[in-house]
């Protein structure tokens, strides 16, 4: 008897778990990729902006946080997309402690360096130069211009007397603190820290040789520096100021008043003035120098180091007059007797007439 034949079992198709596996790691990582990329451009695509500017200085106030920075650079227009910033800096815990200060950002830059330069505290420092100051007024607005400590500060302190007791100085002698140079300094200074620093540039100036040359002459820094005020606007020509500094060492000597003109100016006031005229001498004023002997209360400019030298290593002579020379040149014409003198003021005022100068 034949038996039927049965039918084979159709062979059940096996799943490609292999090629899903290797479709998921694809998607995973085009995910990933597409992610990354993301942030990748966060961090790294350009967004500093400058304008037609290669780069710019950007300034954080003391005290200030990370919203009233976000307003300057957003202002300024400083950044091509602030949002982006704002995440980068919060990944790096930027937001959290801002740091005062003046930074240069270039164009082009990412938020990665940007704030990497930020959080870092690397600043610019300011040039700050300080040369033909006449007034404490002017000195604080020079100074204020360039720190973050405003001029009125500056002025206040230099004004106040139990402030400026601490370094031995008035508010008449306060240009004795500063010396003319050019100075680098953060731009987040206080006034106290710049004026500080002044006191530290002071003490390295007046050096053991300065103290004894000083000294000798029974003078003080606030004498010496008083004195040299007044040869600093007297001429602009460095090798006559030793002569006129033994001018004056002569007078000061012999206890006859100065009789300096520049120290008119001053008490006037009106630095407009550019011939002393009889009426000018009445002034009731400290600083009038052919009413009152001696040396006035103070500084009547911030002087050079060469007019300070000038007093320390005056020249020893017997002249007690000078005037300046009738060829108009800047130089002086100096004597011994008062006759002479006259006859050198004689031709000078005639230079004067000639060119109708009054």
């Amino acid at each position: 008897m034949m038996q039927k034949a049965t039918k084979k079992p159709k062979p059940v198709k096996k799943t490609n778990f292999r090629g899903l596996w290797y479709i998921l790691i694809f998607l995973l990582l085009f995910g990933l990729g597409g992610w990354g990329f993301h942030y990748y451009k966060l961090f790294f695509k350009p967004n500093v902006s400058t304008g037609d500017q290669s780069s710019t200085y950007i300034f954080i106030r003391t005290g200030s946080d990370f919203g009233t920075l976000q307003k300057f650079l957003l202002d300024k227009h400083l950044l091509r997309d602030p949002k982006s910033f704002e995440w980068v800096a919060h990944r790096k815990r930027y937001d959290v402690k801002v740091k005062p200060g003046r930074y240069k950002i270039l164009d082009g830059m990412n938020n990665n360096e940007l704030v990497n330069l930020l959080r870092s505290g690397k600043q610019e420092p300011v040039r700050l130069v300080l040369q033909n100051v006449r007034t404490v007024p002017e000195l604080a607005g020079k100074i204020g211009n360039q720190i973050e400590g405003d001029s009125l500060s500056v002025l206040n302190l230099l004004n106040d007397p139990g402030y400026l007791m601490e370094f031995g100085v008035t508010p008449a002698t306060v240009f004795t603190l500063f010396l003319p140079d050019t100075y680098e300094f953060f731009w987040n200074t206080s006034a106290d820290q710049f004026i500080r620093r002044m006191v530290r540039e002071r003490q390295k100036f007046w050096n053991d040789q300065r103290l004894t040359e000083m000294s000798q002459e029974g003078l003080d820094i606030a004498g010496v520096v008083t004195l040299a005020s007044i040869i600093e606007k007297e001429t602009a020509k460095n090798q006559e100021k030793p002569v006129i500094a033994g001018v004056y060492m002569n007078r000061l000597r012999k206890g006859w008043p100065l009789q300096a003109d520049p120290t008119l100016i001053f008490a006037w006031n009106d630095y407009s003035i550019k011939r002393v005229l009889n009426k000018h001498k009445e002034i009731d004023s400290p600083y009038n120098t052919y009413k009152f002997t001696g040396l006035p209360p103070g500084p009547i400019c911030l002087p050079s180091v060469s007019s300070i030298d000038a007093v320390l290593n005056y020249d020893k002579h017997a002249y007690m007059y000078f005037c300046a020379k009738e060829d108009l040149s800047g130089f002086h014409n100096f004597a011994v007797t008062l006759a002479e003198h006259n006859r050198n003021a004689e031709r000078y005022q005639a230079a004067l007439k000639r060119l109708n100068i009054h």
